[in-house]
């Protein structure tokens, strides 16, 4: 079991770890109360790239959760930082939320939906067969294609929804074409979350409830790594993957009272 009193820095994923929706699940404040009181770095680390870091910070506030607007990362501002290294200035045609244009816009990218450089696709209400033919016709004229991130569906309060994979998918079948992804487990997210807590990656522990993002990039990152099953996983889920995480929990809860034994047997 990690030692939990030892880490210094904690990378958390939020649909399904912190909230399903706008429900949040149960042992959240007490986590995020025992972050604060023992002084631990931590950042929210999400692939969900429809929210600014603003509106993360407001959403956890109405559920009575203060946490600054600096403790979030997300795809959508990876994304932008991807693109403003690779091809600084460049145009996009973008499908997705308010998260994914105010990061674009922040980094100098324009909006562009006649010769764009790239096809950016985020979680969108909005999306539609003409959003989806449009992308479709500039990557095939030539466009390059980028998705947020890589998850397939995201859990609600009632189920699950198809997620920036998922919407992807369907301009990848259509032109041949195979997108790339900016958001976990893409090292290149998690070397900016591990700069932003300031922490050695043996000194850091990834939280999430996915295998094939949030575990697999803690470890490919040297991170110790925990599978909490309050989100889409479960024990028969991890059957199905050549890797283990470090540690498998209930929900984040179970961190702070595992932190806990752990403290009053040393």
């Amino acid at each position: 079991m990690i030692d939990f009193n030892e880490k210094k820095g904690f990378m958390c994923d939020m649909d399904g770890v912190i909230y399903h929706g706008n429900i949040i699940l149960p042992g959240v404040v007490e986590f995020i109360n025992w972050l604060k009181e023992e002084k631990k770095e931590y950042l929210f680390l999400t692939n969900n790239s429809g929210c600014t870091p603003r509106e993360l910070h407001q959403k956890l506030e109405r559920m009575g959760l203060d946490v600054p607007e600096e403790r979030f990362y997300t795809s959508a501002l990876a994304t932008a930082a991807f693109l403003k290294d690779q091809a600084p200035g460049c145009s996009v045609y973008a499908i997705g939320e308010a998260g994914l244009f105010n990061a674009l816009y922040d980094a100098g990218i324009t909006m562009n939906d006649i010769n764009p450089d790239y096809v950016v696709v985020g979680e969108s209400k909005s999306y539609t067969l003409e959003t989806l033919t449009t992308a479709t016709n500039l990557v095939m004229n030539g466009a390059k294609l980028i998705g947020a991130n890589s998850d397939v569906s995201t859990p609600l309060e009632t189920g699950i929804a198809p997620a920036c994979r998922a919407l992807v998918a369907p301009i990848e079948m259509a032109t041949g074409e195979v997108a790339y992804f900016c958001g976990k487990p893409n090292p290149l997210m998690m070397r900016t979350g591990l700069r932003r807590l300031n922490c050695h990656s043996a000194e850091a522990v990834m939280v999430g409830d996915r295998m094939d993002t949030d575990v697999i990039s803690g470890l490919e990152c040297g991170m110790s790594t925990v599978l909490v099953l309050s989100g889409v996983s479960t024990r028969e889920t991890l059957k199905t993957y050549s890797y283990r995480p470090s540690a498998v929990l209930d929900g984040v809860g179970d961190i702070v009272s595992v932190a806990k034994s752990q403290k009053n047997k040393a």
